[in-house]
């Protein structure tokens, strides 16, 4: 099988992480090869642990539930990119772009590192859903405050790009009901890929 390029797209709470772990040892035991889970919230919260001062920046950003300014997101999917990806490795993003400003700098990064026809899997979940999960898994930027700024931004400047990468035929645009159970979802991803 030829390296392939995933994209995992949603609101926060949908999923994204899980599903992309699924997916990887889903595509590993396929034989695709080495495959490369990229998570930019991830990579963020490491980020965040540093102390300098764009890292204190960036952590109090995080810590209330807004978006990360866009030379920043761009640089830590590009770094994380940089760092970790081989020549043969396929990858599975989830966390970017989340603005449509970020499209084209990542549709260079694809096609730099000669993915074809990249794959987007939208997980999608109603606002109230996302919201019930995030207040309930507990982690400690999971605040009534901050989750209300997370489906506000998902509204303003990420459903643009999920619109966007519906309607672009560079890519394999994938629309999946998240709500449905872990096992639905993944078998649903199987079966569309």
């Amino acid at each position: 099988m030829e390296k392939q390029f995933f994209i995992i797209i949603g609101r926060s709470g949908c999923g994204k992480g899980t599903q992309a772990e699924l997916l990887k040892e889903y595509l590993s035991q396929k034989g695709l090869g080495n495959v490369l889970h990229i998570s930019t919230g991830e990579g963020f919260r490491e980020f965040g642990k540093k102390e300098n001062y764009v890292a204190t920046l960036s952590r109090y950003t995080n810590e209330q539930g807004f978006l990360q300014p866009e030379f920043l997101a761009v640089w830590n999917w590009s770094n994380l990119f940089i760092n970790k990806l081989g020549e043969n490795d396929s990858m599975i993003l989830d966390g970017a772009p989340r603005k449509l400003f970020e499209i084209n700098m990542l549709n260079s990064a694809i096609k730099f590192f000669g993915f074809e026809k990249p794959k987007v899997i939208y997980l999608d979940v109603s606002e109230n859903w996302a919201r019930e999960r995030l207040l309930g898994r507990g982690r400690e930027d999971d605040v009534e405050e901050e989750v209300e700024r997370r489906m506000s931004w998902f509204e303003t400047e990420v459903l643009p790009v999920v619109n966007s990468y519906k309607l672009d035929e560079r890519y394999n645009f994938i629309h999946i009901n998240g709500e449905n159970g872990l096992d639905e979802v993944h078998q649903e991803i199987i079966s569309k890929i």
